[in-house]
């Protein structure tokens, strides 16, 4: 940078390009601001004085990408007006807004910069940490393909008028707008296909109704109510509140019929019965991640079964789960049959992986229903590691007699098993899986599913 300003000030044609300098990005990186002194004052006065200069030195015009990101936390209130006066002008195209601070987390983005059309040729907008509050001439946003909102304080009146002249809309991100009530996207967004929405903790309505969005995350605390139009193209589905489970499977099947990926971190997820419910008649992968049921001991995870009955065309599951302690009913203390459902034959899933496996029975009996229906299993991954759990950091061998006792289906010569334990953490060996088995379970479990003890 120094090398950069001796030389512009021997050559005027240098000069005139910094002058006329097309991207400007205002950051700890680019300003070569060190993070751990980025709290003294100096710095941070070394930021404000180099920005200026830069502005106020630059001839205005021609400024295509502007960007203020991650500034040192230092009140710059003061200056951010008159910086966004001499760099945001008629044609920018992608411009950041990213400066945080708790002395201006209220600052008030100045909307007039971009109304009376100066905003129309933005592409990428991005807004953090301030307030805004949309004028009557803020007007058309006809190039407008993302916007990205994070901590910024808007209504959903405001976020509506934004979105009714956003024509080419292609991506719009929500994050932790804690002043929204509700979102909704008229059918006029036909570009729209990404939606993101994540912890905006007052949010109670989601309505959609662009015609070809495809791509669905929410992330909330609670549930919010769900409208993504009665023809919804919705194909990726990432969610995340206490019930998600259950909502997907009961409510989800018939509003998003064409669903092919669907991922869900759910918590406090209550305990089902199996649900007779739509088809996911074109899911191929499906991830469930449930947290937060070590309170509940009868959490049922063989009702998990009817989801994947569900889906015919589910080619990867994935299921995590927590540890649960040993006063969980397990095999071991319960001597009632396994419960069994009718099979469904799943000709199409390949892969099945359950990460935090244990004897815990409801979880053993959705594993044998799994092995039962899946006639094209190439692949089953059994990871028994305990996630730091008091107790269970060393290799402790489960009780295999009683695991021979309940679990009964035979694993196909085709399957490779691959199981994952406490071993491979703290010893540095080599197994196979077949001997991994062997060192958890005990020979006898081996033989119960048809392979060598050798």
């Amino acid at each position: 940078m120094r090398d950069a300003a001796r030389a512009a000030c021997i050559s005027r044609a240098f000069k005139c390009s910094w002058r006329c300098h097309h991207n400007l990005v205002f950051s700890k990186k680019t300003m070569g601001l060190n993070k751990n002194v980025c709290g003294n004052d100096k710095p941070a006065r070394d930021y404000t004085s180099i920005v200026d200069h830069i502005l106020k030195n630059h001839s205005g015009t021609g400024v295509k990408k502007l960007k203020f990101w991650d500034a040192p936390d230092y009140n710059l209130k003061d200056y951010l007006n008159s910086w966004l006066q001499m760099a945001v002008k008629p044609g920018i195209e992608e411009f950041t807004f990213s400066i945080h601070s708790k002395s201006y987390y209220k600052y008030k983005f100045p909307c007039s910069l971009i109304s009376d059309g100066k905003g129309e040729l933005i592409r990428d907008l991005q807004l953090h940490f301030c307030v805004f509050c949309p004028t009557v001439g803020l007007g058309c946003f006809r190039s407008l393909t993302s916007l990205d909102m994070y901590e910024v304080s808007i209504t959903g009146s405001d976020l509506e008028h934004i979105l009714s002249s956003s024509f080419a809309l292609e991506r719009l991100l929500l994050r932790y707008c804690s002043g929204l009530l509700y979102v909704k996207m008229p059918c006029l967004l036909e570009r729209l296909s990404y939606l993101k929405v994540l912890s905006c903790s007052k949010l109670r309505v989601i309505e959609s109704r662009a015609p070809n969005l495809s791509s669905f995350v929410f992330h909330g605390s609670h549930r919010a109510q769900l409208s993504l139009g009665e023809s919804s193209q919705v194909k990726y589905l990432n969610i995340s509140f206490p019930g998600a489970v259950h909502y997907t499977h009961a409510e989800l099947a018939s509003s998003m019929p064409y669903l092919e990926t669907v991922v869900i971190y759910s918590s406090r997820e209550m305990v089902n019965t199996p649900i007779e419910a739509s088809k996911f008649l074109h899911l191929k992968f499906l991830s469930i991640n449930i947290t937060g049921v070590k309170s509940s001991p009868s959490y049922d995870y063989f009702s998990l079964a009817s989801f994947f009955d569900a889906s015919p065309s589910l080619e990867t599951l994935h299921l995590d789960v927590p540890q649960q302690h040993m006063e969980h009913a397990t095999v071991f203390g319960d001597s009632s049959e396994l419960r069994q459902l009718p099979k469904h034959n799943h000709d199409n899933l390949r892969e099945v992986k359950i990460l935090g496996f244990s004897p815990v029975k409801s979880l053993v009996e959705l594993t044998c229903h799994i092995l039962g229906s899946a006639t094209s299993l190439r692949c089953l991954t059994l990871d028994t590691r305990k996630h730091g759990l008091p107790g269970f950091d060393r290799c402790t061998p489960m009780e295999r007699d009683m695991i021979l006792e309940y679990i009964k289906p035979k694993v196909p010569s085709t399957l490779k098993l691959q199981a994952l334990g406490p071993c491979i953490q703290y010893h540095a060996i080599e197994v196979t899986h077949e001997r991994m088995w062997a060192m958890l379970y005990g020979p006898n479990f081996m033989s119960m599913f048809g392979l060598s003890q050798e």
